[in-house]
């Protein structure tokens, strides 16, 4: 079942998702060759904490990090490590946040310097995909049409959706 947001619940997600979005910021300018997913772990924690709230991540069952951090490959809720960064590579952070018991989450990818014409064309058709999964959002709309306008975008770009994940 799915339960409305009163508009003062909405104003504390927003608040929250306000945090997550400062957070990612600083993340974003500090993403280079030779810093550490770690590294961006400890400073995510501080700014979060700085910032009033906790982060939402650490603790959830067992899960030790404030982000989540795949590099290249790896799909998605990668666990951050002391690996430099490298010239080419391509991260992606996923930044989770609790403020006042309301909960805000995003995520961003981006590349580390120059990379390839393929790396780019990934991002940039993820990018497009998600513009067009966002385009059939609507009140009484199906999560299947979502699912369905990324799927073929992503194919007619050459890109394939993920089929099973955990």
């Amino acid at each position: 079942m799915i339960h409305r947001k009163k508009s003062s619940e909405i104003e504390h997600i927003a608040a929250s998702c306000e945090i997550v979005f400062a957070v990612q910021q600083k993340l974003e300018a500090l993403i280079a060759p030779g810093v550490s997913t770690l590294e961006l772990d400890q400073v995510a924690e501080t700014e979060i904490r700085v910032l009033g709230a906790v982060p939402a991540f650490k603790g959830y069952h067992g899960f030790p990090y404030s982000i989540c951090a795949s590099v290249n490959a790896a799909i998605v809720h990668g666990f951050p490590d002391k690996t430099p960064l490298q010239e080419g590579d391509i991260v992606s952070i996923d930044v989770g946040a609790c403020f006042d018991g309301y909960y805000g989450d995003g995520a961003f990818t981006v590349a580390v310097g120059a990379i390839s014409a393929q790396a780019q064309h990934l991002i940039n058709g993820t990018l497009d995909c998600l513009a067009r999964g966002i385009d059939q959002a609507r009140p009484g709309g199906r999560l299947s049409d979502i699912s369905h306008a990324i799927q073929r975008h992503a194919e007619s770009q050459g890109l394939a959706v993920v089929r099973e994940y955990g």
